[in-house]
């Protein structure tokens, strides 16, 4: 795996709206083995922070999500860069 394919994977992780079944749907990496990514990836701080967030998080996991979210993210996550 190269660094831009760990980088999203990362980015991946921390946002609320993505469930790790795109992440795995994607990369093939299973929650276990994400976390593991992350684990290594990240400063133990920064992964401690991580665990916090998402344990329990209902939209990372897409068994768990209502029926009304439709999307993986939100609409105002990505930044697109405007031509001058």
């Amino acid at each position: 795996m190269n660094n831009v394919d760990i980088s999203r994977i990362i980015e991946m992780a921390w946002e609320d709206r993505t469930p790790f079944e795109a992440i795995h749907g994607l990369y093939g990496l299973t929650e276990p083995e994400t976390i593991k990514l992350m684990r290594q990836q990240l400063t133990s701080r920064s992964f401690k922070n991580w665990r916090q967030r998402v344990s329990g998080r209902k939209t990372k996991h897409l068994a768990l999500r209502s029926d009304e979210i439709d999307r993986g993210y939100c609409p105002t996550q990505y930044k697109h860069s405007r031509g001058k």
